[in-house]
């Protein structure tokens, strides 16, 4: 779970990165109007877009394969039996 919360909010803040980043490399960070509400409702807009996209494509794409189930991993014999579908 804490994996799928990082990997969201990575998706979130990464239009952010982007945008530092960008005014870093063309010498403008240094100007303090560069971080008005503008540019942060449209980065946020963005990262919000993104969260969404990576939760739909998660949600399409984590699926089991039809006909099988799902196999929690467990101790048999004192050896560990990784999860698997059968």
């Amino acid at each position: 779970m804490l994996r799928v919360f990082l990997t969201h909010l990575l998706l979130f803040l990464l239009p952010f990165f982007a945008y530092a980043l960008w005014l870093w490399l063309s010498n403008k960070k240094d100007r303090p109007g560069n971080w008005s509400k503008g540019p942060i409702a449209w980065l946020t807009l963005t990262g919000l877009v993104l969260v969404v996209g990576g939760l739909v494509g998660m949600a399409s794409y984590n699926r089991a394969p039809e006909g099988t189930s799902w196999r929690p991993s467990e101790m048999r014999d004192g050896q560990f039996v990784p999860g698997r579908y059968e």
